[in-house]
C-alpha cells in the first residue's frame, strides 16, 4: 500500500494505509465468528475449510494479476470472507482430536504444536515474497500466496484420513441459537450499527472506517453479554471466564499486530538494514535484498516524518538524496564517503516479519518443555494463569522498543536490527503463553453446543485488538517528536 518504487505499489499516505491494515487484520479475525456458527451447524469443519481455502487462494491469486484498488479492496474481501470459514474451523477441529482421553490432557501441547506449525510457514512466506517482489513485482508475490495457500489444501486432502473422525457436526438441541437468529439478533444490528457509524456527521474514533467497525462490533458485544446472562447455572462460570479471557486478549493483539505497522515503519526508515559483506553477494543472488543507488538524485521527496509529499493526489518528485540515507549515523556516512561507495545492500522488510515466526519455531519447545517439566513436578500453572503470564511479558516488549527510540534519539539515528529481534523475542514468549491457550481454554471452557460460538468469540475480541492496533498506528503521524 505504501511502496512509491516497486512495480505494483499503490503508494497510499502512511496514514491511510494504516487504517486499512487494521480494519482488514480486524474483519480477518471478525467473520470466524458467522463462520465458525456454519461450520459448526451447517457446513461441518472439513467442508469450511475446504470453502475458506479455495477462497482465500482467489483473493490472492486475484490480487496480484489485477493490480488496481478496486481489485485490491474486492481482494481482500475474499481473503476475509475466506478466512472466516477456515480459521475457526481448524481450530476447532484441532480441539476435538483432543477432547477424548488418553490425548485431552495433552490439548495445550498440541495447541502449541498447532501454532509451532502456523509459524513456520510464517517464517517461510516472507522469504518467498521478497524474492517474489524483488524479482517480479508486487503482483506475482501475490500470486505465490494464493498458489501457497492451493497447496495447504493439497495437504490438507493427503492427512485428511488421519482426522476426519473428529469433524463431527454437532446436533441441534432444545433452546440452541440458530443461524437464522444470529444473522437476526447479531449480523443485521451489526451492519444498520456499522453504516450509522461510517455515516454520522463528526468522526468520533480517528476515521469514517474505525468509527463504522466500532459501531458494528456494540450489537455483537451485547449478544455476548446476553448469553452470558440468559444462560443456566451451570454454563454461566466458564462462559463468563471465557469473556474475561476474550478481554485480555484484545490487550494483547492491539499490542501484537504493531508487526505490520509501526514495527514495519520502524524497520524501513529507522533500522540499519545495510547487509554485512560477507553476506552480500549471497543475499543479492538469492534476491532477497534491495539495493540503494547513492548517486542516483530524483526520488520521491519524503517529509520529516518519512511520508511521500504529494500535490493534487500525485506524486511529487524532487531532487533528493535517497530517503534511507537521510538518518544513517555520522560513522555511516563517513564510511560511505570515504570509500566511495556507489551503493548499499539492504535487507528487505519483509524478512524482518519473519523474526516473530523463527522465534515462534525456535521457543515452542523450550515453552512445551517447560511446562511439561512443572506438569511432572505438579507444579504447572493453569491455563489462565498462562494467559496472565503472556500478557506480563508482552507489555515488556514494549519497554525494549522504548529503549530502542531512546539509542536512535527519537528516530533521528537509525538504530541496530537486534532491537527488533529482541523486541519480538520477547512478545513472542507472550504470544506463546496466551494465544494458543487462548484457543485451548475455549475448547476447554466451553460447552458443548457453543464452542464453534465462543471459538468466535475469541476470534471476535482479537479483532477488535487488531483494529486498535490500527488505530494506534495511525496516530504516529500526529505525534510532534
Amino acid at each position: 500500500m505504501t511502496d512509491t518504487t516497486s512495480n505494483g505499489g499503490l503508494a497510499f499516505d502512511g496514514k491511510i494505509a494504516d487504517d486499512i491494515f487494521g480494519t482488514f487484520i480486524a474483519l480477518i479475525y471478525l467473520t470466524p465468528f458467522l463462520g465458525g456458527f456454519i461450520a459448526d451447524r451447517l457446513l461441518g469443519y472439513v467442508k469450511s475449510i475446504y470453502l475458506g481455502g479455495i477462497l482465500m487462494g482467489a483473493g490472492y491469486l486475484m490480487l496480484g494479476i489485477f493490480q488496481s484498488p478496486m481489485f485490491f479492496y474486492l481482494s481482500m474481501a475474499l481473503v476475509i470472507i475466506g478466512n472466516g470459514f477456515f480459521k475457526p474451523s481448524i481450530s476447532t477441529l484441532l480441539g476435538n482430536l483432543y477432547s477424548e482421553e488418553p490425548y485431552k490432557k495433552n490439548k495445550d501441547s498440541g495447541y502449541n504444536i498447532f501454532y509451532m506449525g502456523i509459524n513456520i510457514g510464517a517464517f517461510t512466506c516472507n522469504i518467498i515474497a521478497a524474492y517474489m517482489r524483488n524479482t517480479y513485482g508486487w503482483g506475482p508475490a501475490f500470486m505465490s500466496a494464493g498458489v501457497g495457500m492451493l497447496l495447504g489444501l493439497v495437504i490438507f486432502s493427503i492427512g485428511l484420513k488421519h482426522i476426519k473422525h473428529a469433524n463431527v457436526i454437532k446436533p441441534a438441541l432444545p433452546g440452541d441459537t440458530s443461524i437464522a437468529s444470529i444473522m437476526a439478533k447479531v449480523f443485521l444490528p451489526a451492519v444498520i450499527a456499522g453504516i450509522i457509524g461510517w455515516f454520522i456527521p463528526s468522526i468520533i474514533f480517528g476515521s469514517k472506517s474505525t468509527d463504522a467497525f466500532i459501531f458494528a462490533c456494540i450489537p455483537v458485544l451485547i449478544f455476548y453479554f446476553m448469553l452470558y446472562k440468559n444462560t443456566s447455572t451451570n454454563e454461566k462460570r466458564p462462559i463468563g471466564a471465557l469473556l474475561s479471557i476474550f478481554v485480555v486478549s484484545m490487550m494483547f493483539w492491539a499490542v501484537f499486530k504493531q508487526n505490520g505497522t509501526a514495527l514495519t515503519k520502524w524497520a524501513k526508515f529507522y533500522t540499519d538494514r545495510e547487509v554485512a559483506a560477507p553476506l552480500q553477494n549471497t543475499m543479492k543472488s538469492l534476491s532477497l535484498s534491495e539495493k540503494v543507488d547513492i548517486n542516483i538524485k530524483d526520488r520521491p521527496l519524503y517529509d520529516e516524518k518519512f511520508q511521500v509529499i504529494k500535490k493534487n493526489k500525485k506524486e511529487v518528485i524532487q531532487p533528493s538524496e535517497d530517503v534511507y540515507l537521510r538518518n544513517l549515523p555520522p560513522e555511516k556516512r563517513s564510511e560511505i564517503t570515504s570509500t566511495g561507495k556507489n551503493e548499499l545492500i539492504l535487507t528487505n522488510t519483509e524478512l524482518f516479519q519473519s523474526i516473530n515466526p523463527f522465534w515462534v519455531i525456535a521457543l515452542t519447545p523450550v515453552v512445551v518443555g517447560a511446562f511439561g517439566y512443572l506438569r511432572k513436578k505438579g507444579k504447572e500453572p493453569s491455563t489462565p494463569t498462562k494467559i496472565v503470564i503472556g500478557l506480563f511479558i508482552s507489555a515488556l516488549s514494549c519497554l525494549v522498543m522504548v529503549l530502542a527510540v531512546h539509542a536512535g534519539n527519537n528516530g533521528a539515528v537509525k538504530v541496530s536490527p537486534w532491537w527488533l529481534v529482541g523486541t519480538y523475542g520477547v512478545i513472542t514468549i507472550g504470544e506463546l503463553c496466551l494465544s494458543p491457550m487462548g484457543l485451548s481454554l475455549v475448547s476447554k471452557l466451553s460447552p458443548p453446543r457453543l464452542t464453534a460460538l465462543m471459538m468466535g468469540g475469541f476470534f471476535l475480541s482479537t479483532s477488535i485488538g487488531n483494529k486498535l492496533s490500527g488505530v494506534l498506528a495511525s496516530l504516529w503521524d500526529g505525534y510532534a517528536d
